[in-house]
């Protein structure tokens, strides 16, 4: 019998009715029956006898009686049989594969809640002992250099006096392949060494990172006991076991490195924090380069298509008013046009046209005008090219960061429009890096959108109108003022000193990847020599404060040689608003214990890549770092990894 019913797929909404349209835009008539001859559809008066089947995957389902022309409706029926037998089988798979997800989700819990390796490696046995039939199991783990295994559980008896060894036996080669079997004659093997007491058998590695940690093996005493099926089971086992088992086993190792790793405290400190800036660092930089990228790419393609309309624009009208001009003189000359004319300039409504058209040119030259001022703004935001500093005015670059966020101001059926007030005083040319400072302001304003979209969402503290402020002024004649204020919910001072934390987010999940501050204190304060700070209260809304040196180039030499001389100092103290209630903003450090338990775990991973890592020095670990970029991205995206508030959960 079918999988698929026919009568089913004639009883879905609308389909009826589309086949009585074709038949009669056909003009044929049409009759639908079963295998067994059951008439399901009649359309129309029969005179033609011919068959024709309709067919799912070679099996005929269903016939349609009629002329030539309904081979049509046979071949539709025959493909909408074929959509509804795959959405079956699809739906059947993810059936099955969602009870294998809900079958693993408690032993996965339980599995990644455990540190200590025997006690995994028994619960694991626990659970196999209970889904497959079995008379004995084991769990081994292969030692540092690869020459021995330890049993560390084990249930039943396996073997009677000797246990396997690598590359010896059925299990030692089974390891040695890295390759799951299923045995269902063990005695039979010609690998068999020693006396079994078991008679079929599956034996799966401990796979973690591409690296073999050991084996689990099932056995039973009876032949043929086992199927596909088992071995999968045992094989998804095997995969959570070695992820748990290879993290209690780096756990263990990282507790003891961490007794040996305390003379380096001080030294693994400051390398952490600037390992931690260039983590970030490398982050957005890769992020904001593809981004700028793309912009750039994106306006350069557009540009040269707007520019050749706006180009031929003018010609358009100019041609447009030229023969408007004619008709005109046309209809002067000739003010009684004949009868066959008459009715086509009816029809077209000439006076509608000649009134019209103007406009419609006009405000064509309007859209592509703003197309251009977007393009415009795409460059100045992404300025890809710019690795150098220029001279910029700093404004073009606020206006082009609310131009690309035009779409967020906007008005929508959730919320009003954001009112943007500015106050820009004149300012000087900065030397500066434009297309980082577009990131800081893209950043912050971005941020200020969310807050006023939260607080719209929220009756008791919604304003009666969203607004945001930025202001600009000149400070002392060496530096520049950016102040960009939201009138939102406002923050509390304990989130504040938060806000500049690489991992914190104050955003729910799924909206962006963070607040972006931690990029922009970078930017203000380290690249540019500048002031960033904040100020705010719940409530009373939010502040930024951006100050950046007229001439940064200068600022920077200056830092340069002060910074040879001094190191930075951590404190764990927070810093207290000034007289205007601002608070600036400083980058957090980590705990010395924490470093010393972040490290040795960190050193433990990298040991894998370079072997010479775990024996090396704070000074040779620190060189090496320097020759080789890709070891330094490795250290900051496993420290991203590890970078939490309680150090000893940490989860591999």
């Amino acid at each position: 019998m079918s999988a698929v019913s026919l009568r089913k797929i004639l009883n879905k909404k609308e389909l009826p009715s589309l086949l009585q349209g074709l038949v009669y835009q056909l003009n044929i008539a049409i009759d639908v029956e079963l295998v067994d001859g059951t008439k399901l559809i009649s359309i129309g008066k029969q005179t033609a006898e011919n068959r024709y089947p309709i067919e799912v995957s070679g099996e005929i389902i269903g016939w349609v009686v009629g002329g030539e022309q309904v081979t049509l409706l046979a071949t539709l029926l025959s493909f909408l049989a074929k959509q509804e037998a795959e959405k079956k089988i699809l739906a059947k798979e993810l059936l099955e594969r969602y009870q294998e997800i809900d079958l693993f989700e408690d032993i996965s819990t339980q599995l990644t809640t455990s540190l200590d390796t025997r006690q995994i490696a028994q619960l694991v046995l626990q659970e196999l002992s209970q889904l497959i039939e079995s008379s004995a199991g084991m769990i081994l783990l292969l030692n540092s250099d690869a020459t021995a295994f330890e049993i560390i559980a084990e249930f039943g008896v396996f073997f009677n006096d000797s246990q396997p060894e690598p590359g010896k036996g059925i299990i030692g080669n089974i390891v040695q392949s890295n390759r799951a079997e299923l045995i269902n004659d063990v005695q039979a093997d010609p690998r068999l060494e020693g006396q079994k007491n078991v008679s079929a058998m599956i034996c799966v590695p401990l796979r973690a990172k591409e690296r073999v940690l050991g084996a689990i093996a099932i056995g039973t005493s009876k032949t043929d006991s086992y199927k596909a099926e088992h071995l999968k089971l045992v094989s998804i086992f095997a995969s959570q076991s070695a992820i748990a088992i290879d993290k209690a086993v780096l756990y263990e190792q990282s507790t003891q490195a961490a007794i040996q790793a305390k003379a380096q405290t001080q030294r693994l400190q400051q390398a952490l924090h600037e390992l931690q800036l260039a983590q970030t660092q490398l982050i957005q930089s890769e992020k904001m380069s593809s981004l700028g990228q793309l912009i750039a790419g994106v306006a350069h393609e557009i540009n040269n298509p707007v520019n050749f309309i706006c180009g031929n624009l003018r010609y358009v009208a100019e041609y447009a008013q030229d023969l408007l001009h004619l008709l005109e003189k046309y209809q002067k000359f000739l003010p009684i046009a004949p009868p066959e004319l008459e009715s086509e300039l009816d029809n077209i409504d000439l006076e509608f046209i000649m009134q019209d058209l103007p406009k419609l040119l006009n405000s064509m030259k309007l859209g592509t005008s703003r197309i251009v001022e977007i393009v415009q703004s795409l460059k100045n935001f992404s300025r890809h090219d710019e690795a150098e500093m220029k001279a910029v005015n700093i404004h073009d670059g606020i206006d082009g960061t609310l131009m690309i966020l035009h779409h967020r101001l906007k008005a929508d059926v959730h919320r009003p429009a954001i009112e943007i007030v500015k106050d820009y005083a004149k300012l000087p040319l900065i030397e500066c890096y434009p297309g980082q400072l577009n990131q800081v302001f893209m950043n912050v304003l971005a941020n200020a959108i969310d807050a006023l979209e939260e607080g719209m969402g929220n009756e008791e503290i919604s304003p009666p109108t969203a607004q945001i402020t930025i202001r600009t002024a000149v400070l002392d004649h060496h530096s520049v003022v950016i102040r960009i204020a939201d009138n939102g919910p406002g923050m509390k001072e304990e989130i504040i000193h938060r806000i500049y934390d690489p991992f914190f987010t104050t955003k729910d999940v799924g909206k962006g990847t963070g607040l972006g501050m931690a990029i922009s204190y970078q930017i203000v304060v380290d690249k540019h020599g500048g002031i960033l700070k904040c100020r705010s209260q719940p409530g009373e809304g939010t502040e930024f404060w951006i100050q950046i040196p007229v001439n940064c180039a200068m600022v920077d030499a200056t830092e340069e040689q002060n910074s040879t001389s001094t190191s930075p100092i951590t404190t764990e103290s927070f810093p207290t608003p000034d007289a205007d209630g601002f608070i600036a903003s400083t980058l957090p450090m980590l705990k010395p214990t924490d470093l010393l338990i972040c490290h040795t775990q960190l050193i433990q991973r990298l040991s894998q890549h370079s072997p010479e890592v775990e024996a090396a020095s704070p000074d040779q670990i620190y060189q090496m770092f320097q020759r080789h970029p890709i070891s330094l991205k490795l250290y900051a995206t496993l420290l991203s990894w590890f970078y939490c508030s309680n150090p000893t959960q940490i989860r591999h």
